[in-house]
């Protein structure tokens, strides 16, 4: 499961989704955790409404179950809900790592209903209608 972390230092998330200069991505599961890579955003990144500075942005994160912010506004919210990526807001910046480890565990576990559900992004069901077909 693909992880997005909003962040100025690449260590702590420590961004706004909208002002984030980079987007640390990782790949989480029960067994370990592996940096993926890191996306750096240039230009105006302060906040002024301008919401066509999220289209980047929401087209790195596209493939990630999860996004941690340190904030991020309202119809930036929707507009990662709708990519079916669960947001989750930290009140103080906090560090990489740490959040990594506290997932894994739970992934290790049993994983809340939410977390069940973000885990299965990316791996939508498909089968091939030619093993619907009746042969006969």
């Amino acid at each position: 499961m693909k992880i997005a972390f909003c962040t100025q230092d690449l260590s702590q998330v420590d961004a706004h989704f909208g002002w984030a200069k980079n987007i640390a991505i990782y790949d989480v599961g029960p067994d370990g955790h592996r940096f993926v890579e890191a996306i750096q955003f240039d230009g105006d990144l302060q906040e002024d409404g301008n919401e066509d500075k999220l289209a980047p942005k929401l087209e790195a994160i596209k493939d990630c179950a999860i996004l941690y912010v340190a904030a991020i506004g309202g119809s930036g919210a929707a507009r990662v809900v709708a990519h079916g990526i669960h947001p989750i807001k930290v009140a103080q910046p906090e560090p990489i790592p740490e959040i990594l480890e506290k997932l894994q565990g739970v992934l290790a576990g049993s994983p809340p209903p939410w977390l069940r559900k973000a885990l299965q992004k990316g791996k939508e069901r498909t089968f091939d209608l030619e093993d619907e077909v009746e042969h006969g």
